[in-house]
C-alpha cells in the first residue's frame, strides 16, 4: 500500500502520523501541500495541526491548497482519503464531508484522554474493531464541535455513517462522555461511499504502550488489511 500524508503550513502531526505507520510495518511518504497529483497513492492521510494558523477558521484556506483538488477527485475515485482532526476540518470545508467542525462548547481547548464507541466496525478503517468496541484516544483541538442540521444528522445515523461516538467510560454517549458538545456525541464519519474517513480523535497517537495506549492501532491494521 503507497501512503501519503500531506504537510501543510502549520501541521504539527505529519510525522506522528508516520511514525505510527512504522510501528505499525509500514511506510509512509510526505507530501507537500504544493503538490499538484496524489496519483499512485492508495491512501490520503490530511493530519492534525492548525493549516495556515487555522486563520478564518480551521481548515477554511487548507481547503485551498495546491495539493486539494487531486485529493478530491482521488475521494471521488474510490480512493481511500483520512482526515485526522485538523484533516476531519478540512474535509468538511472541501466537502468531502457534511457537516462542520465548530468552536468547543465551553470555548475551551481539549486535551486529554477520551473513550470513543466504535459504531460502525464494517468500514475500510475500522474493521479490526468489534461493534460496540470502547476504546481510548486522545484528543487535542478547540475546533471539534460537530455540528450538522437535523436532515443531514438524521442521513448519517440511519446510514450507518457515524463511525465513533463519545462516551464515558462505561459506554454512555451522554453530557458528561461528551468533551466538546458535538451532536449525537458525534467523534468520527464516513463518507456515503465508506472511502473517506474524517475524525477528531488522535489514533496515530495510541499505538504503543509506551505513549499511553494501543487503542488506534486497529485503525491502521484495518487499512493495512484491505491490500492484503
Amino acid at each position: 500500500m503507497k501512503i501519503g500524508i500531506v504537510r501543510f503550513p502549520g501541521s504539527n502531526c505529519e510525522t506522528d502520523c508516520q511514525e505510527a505507520w512504522r510501528v505499525m510495518g509500514a511506510e509512509a511518504e510526505m507530501l507537500w501541500h504544493q503538490e499538484k497529483s496524489v496519483r499512485g497513492f492508495d491512501l490520503i492521510v490530511l493530519p492534525g495541526g492548525f493549516s495556515y494558523g487555522d486563520y478564518l477558521r480551521a481548515g477554511a484556506i487548507a481547503r485551498y491548497s495546491p495539493v486539494m483538488p487531486d485529493v478530491i477527485r482521488h475521494a471521488r475515485e474510490g480512493g481511500l482519503v483520512w482526515g485526522i482532526c485538523n484533516g476531519f476540518q478540512i474535509l468538511t470545508e472541501c466537502g468531502l464531508l457534511p457537516g462542520a467542525l465548530l468552536r468547543n462548547a465551553g470555548l475551551s481547548f481539549v486535551c486529554a484522554p477520551q473513550h470513543l464507541r466504535v459504531e460502525n466496525a464494517a468500514t475500510a478503517f475500522t474493521r479490526a474493531y468489534a461493534p460496540g468496541q470502547i476504546v481510548s484516544l486522545p484528543v487535542n483541538h478547540g475546533e471539534g464541535n460537530y455540528y450538522i442540521d437535523a436532515a443531514g444528522l438524521r442521513e448519517l445515523e440511519e446510514e450507518g455513517r457515524v463511525v465513533f461516538r463519545y462516551v464515558t467510560e462505561s459506554g454512555a454517549a451522554d453530557a458528561a462522555g461528551n468533551p466538546n458538545g458535538s451532536v449525537n456525541n458525534i467523534a468520527g464519519i464516513v463518507s456515503r461511499a465508506g472511502n473517506v474517513l474524517g475524525m477528531m480523535p488522535h489514533p496515530e497517537r495510541a499505538v504503543e504502550p509506551l505513549i499511553g495506549g494501543e487503542d488506534g492501532g486497529g485503525m491502521f491494521r484495518s487499512v493495512l488489511a484491505g491490500k492484503e
